[in-house]
């Protein structure tokens, strides 16, 4: 399985780059991980809600620009559904058997995601209800991905 995490802007925290490494290397026994980022918009606070419409609206073209129209988009954002850790592995378990080769998922900008992405969602998906600043939510799933490839093979990581 190809698996890409599409995200809007650049890691710039050591921290967070060095985990995004080791689960990506982690990952890479499982499934075929690319990470691609794109360009965030600058803005300045406050913002209008047009101004923030537009904002989202020009980061959410260059995401639909990387989906692939048989890829399967999973769409980070706190208003989709949560799943467990089981649950998750399920869905990708699932996907495998069903053939699909390509899954895509989505990570905002800071100021979350257009209407026209979050329509092309396949399955839109919340690990909390915390927000969480999206440059960290990309070590996050990361490591969830980790753990899902792992309960698939019945692996001993997920406790």
């Amino acid at each position: 399985m190809n698996v890409r995490i599409i995200a809007i802007g650049k890691i710039k925290e050591r921290f967070l780059q060095d985990g995004i490494a080791e689960y990506s290397k982690r990952l890479g026994a499982y499934c075929r991980l690319e990470i691609v980022e794109l360009k965030e918009e600058s803005f300045k606070e406050p913002l209008s809600d047009k101004e923030r419409l537009q904002i989202v609206t020009k980061e959410g073209e260059r995401i639909l620009g990387q989906l692939g129209s048989r890829s399967f988009v999973f769409v980070l954002d706190v208003q989709g559904k949560a799943l467990s850790s089981e649950a998750f592995a399920e869905q990708i378990s699932g996907l495998a058997v069903q053939g699909v080769s390509q899954v895509d998922f989505v990570i905002g900008g800071a100021l979350g995601l257009s209407p026209a992405v979050i329509s092309r969602a396949d399955f839109i998906l919340s690990f909390s209800n915390f927000t969480f600043p999206h440059q960290l939510m990309r070590l996050i799933l990361a490591e969830q991905l980790y753990r899902a490839m792992t309960i698939i093979r019945g692996e001993q990581y997920h406790k």
